[in-house]
């Protein structure tokens, strides 16, 4: 691993760091802040995932969860979208391919190569960070914006016990019947749909649903309601009884003044979790 940058900020670090990752096949790069109380040991994980055309580094610059991190002593990660660089496939559609990897394993050619996200955000990089960090295995939540909410929401409810809480920024709620998701499943995993359930919140919600805390935010404003879906989130939760909460918010968009507007109240739903 190495560390492209280290910066203070309230009391703590935020670092960019680059490491050669087995699962993509080249080089990664990743976000992560570490509040003053990691100086004194290991403080809980929050994962950040992002969305279409982002890095590790919208967020991380543009969220604003650092605050509100530090205060509450959490790390918060920000993985990378997708793998990148020359000899990885790509496409001219901003919605597939590079800053586009929809936090799945690809199968088929020519993603499958490269685009392993999901075995990277679940396997690799918790290793990576657990061993290199003072960061608590045994106490991480996940939270994430748009394809990132949908990854955020799809992981949250496959790793049982993993994290103890989650929540999403106008996530993609319903890909295998949105325009945000089934061109994209198509390419990465073929034309059987059946391998595309595990990457849907809405049918994971209606299977198992979540073993913690929840929180969506959604804009009425949205200029994508119609790829987010989430009236099929919404009426899954209802259906299966799930625990949390779902905000309708007048008037905001899909942009970061929307993310960065409600992360004070994600970040400290989080804490109250992972500090329980």
């Amino acid at each position: 691993m190495r560390t492209i940058s280290e910066s203070r900020a309230f009391g703590g670090v935020q670092g960019v760091y680059t490491h050669p990752s087995s699962t993509c096949g080249g080089e990664m790069t990743f976000g992560l802040f570490l509040p003053e109380q990691a100086e004194e040991g290991p403080v809980p994980l929050l994962w950040f995932l992002s969305g279409l055309t982002c890095t590790h580094e919208n967020a991380m610059m543009k969220a604003g969860a650092q605050r509100w991190a530090s205060e509450m002593g959490l790390a918060v990660v920000y993985p990378d979208t997708s793998p990148r660089g020359e000899g990885v496939a790509n496409h001219e559609a901003f919605d597939l391919g590079q800053g586009a990897g929809f936090y799945v394993n690809a199968t088929q050619k020519p993603w499958a190569r490269h685009f392993r996200m999901w075995d990277y955000v679940t396997e690799e990089l918790p290793r990576l960070l657990f061993n290199a960090f003072p960061v608590a295995e045994a106490a991480q939540a996940i939270t994430g914006h748009s394809m990132g909410g949908h990854g955020a929401l799809t992981i949250a409810m496959s790793f049982p016990g993993r994290f103890r809480s989650v929540s999403a920024f106008a996530p993609i709620c319903n890909p295998t019947a949105s325009d945000w998701g089934r061109p994209q499943f198509l390419a990465y995993l073929g034309a059987d749909e059946s391998t595309w359930a595990a990457h849907d919140a809405t049918t994971l919600m209606r299977k198992r649903g979540f073993d913690g805390p929840m929180l969506v935010d959604q804009g009425t404003a949205d200029q994508f309601l119609d790829k987010l879906r989430p009236e099929a989130l919404a009426e899954a939760m209802v259906t299966t009884r799930q625990g949390g909460t779902f905000r309708m918010q007048k008037g905001y968009d899909h942009s970061y003044f929307f993310v960065s507007t409600f992360m004070e109240e994600h970040v400290a739903f989080h804490a109250a979790a992972l500090h329980a």
